[in-house]
């Protein structure tokens, strides 16, 4: 939260880096002038325990990213206050101790007494080791590290939902519920599955790598699909039967005319998530037949003079001068 004197701090100053200093270079700085400056090093110094005090601040306000934003944002505007929040949050309401319980999760007033090291962040325990054994910095609770982990499924199991094992190299299995339309490439998190931490362990990120169907295409939510009919269904119109992700089908109508390559729409049979479901694209592929039976293919040559004098039965019709440069 935002401190009510940050327009009149110069965080970057206090700490000596630029403005477009790295998260490293504020780390190294603060690393510096913390050893520099640490009460325990200075007893009884009251300006050292002040600079302390503001290093320690712009440290952490400069480390956090949305913090710093903020802090910039507000510099920038040259005069926007942000409470100090909590009860009597004014100015001058927090004081030294307040500042630290604030930082490192203690109360006002329990550092009266002086700083110890023994509750600092780890990263920082190098510096202060051997100073002061008093009641000190309370560490922060810091969640434990996520796991990254990969897994392949069938596209089965990505469109139904499946569970799969995963094996650490002690042994133990890890179960990981697969949700119903989980995306090839998405992530699946298991809770409390990951490395340790003093305010419980992270989590397990699971990448799931869906293998392709040789039939189903996904698109989306959409799934395309190629059904192939033939010429008389095309030309004439027809109902024909198309299979579904359940292991069913639907019946679909084939409009008379029904081009090869033209994709025909079959609403809520695409895949089903939590959000909804997509629709079934069906393409159209005319089979043209290979073998002739004598009288398939009188019928054929009967076509072809019946349909001679009508324009639109000549599929090449302008071809010539869309093709001019």
């Amino acid at each position: 939260m935002a401190s009510q004197d940050w327009v009149e701090k110069d965080f970057y100053s206090i700490l000596g880096v630029p403005k477009d200093a790295s998260e490293a270079d504020i780390k190294k700085a603060y690393r510096k002038l913390a050893r520099q400056y640490h009460p325990d090093q200075n007893p009884g110094d009251a300006e050292a325990e002040k600079k302390f005090k503001d290093i320690t601040e712009a440290n952490s306000v400069l480390s956090d990213a949305e913090e710093r934003q903020q802090y910039d944002a507000i510099r920038a505007m040259g005069g926007a206050r942000f409470s100090a929040g909590g009860p009597g949050g004014g100015a001058g309401a927090g004081g030294f101790e307040d500042l630290f319980g604030g930082l490192f999760g203690g109360t006002a007033g329990r550092h009266s007494r002086g700083f110890s090291t023994g509750d600092l962040p780890p990263e920082f325990a190098d510096l202060f080791g051997g100073f002061g054994t008093g009641g000190g910095f309370q560490a922060p609770q810091q969640k434990g590290a996520d796991r990254q982990a990969t897994t392949t499924i069938s596209f089965a199991g990505s469109i139904r939902g499946t569970t799969v094992g995963l094996r650490e190299q002690n042994g133990d299995v890890i179960d990981v519920r697969i949700p119903a339309g989980i995306r090839d490439g998405q992530k699946v998190r298991v809770r409390g599955k990951g490395g340790p931490g003093s305010a419980g362990p992270g989590d397990l990120m699971v990448t799931v790598n869906v293998t392709p169907h040789e039939f189903f295409v996904r698109d989306g939510d959409n799934i395309r699909i190629h059904v192939p009919v033939s010429f008389d269904e095309a030309a004439l119109g027809a109902k024909i039967d198309v299979p579904t992700l359940d292991g069913q089908h639907v019946t679909m109508k084939i409009p008379a005319g029904t081009g090869s390559g033209k994709t025909l729409r079959v609403k809520g049979q695409g895949v089903k998530t939590t959000k909804g479901a997509g629709d079934l694209l069906v393409t159209i592929d005319v089979v043209v037949p290979q073998n002739l039976s004598k009288e398939a293919e009188e019928a054929v040559r009967a076509f072809a003079a019946a349909t001679a004098k009508n324009s639109e039965s000549n599929p090449r019709a302008g071809l010539a001068a869309r093709a001019r440069l």
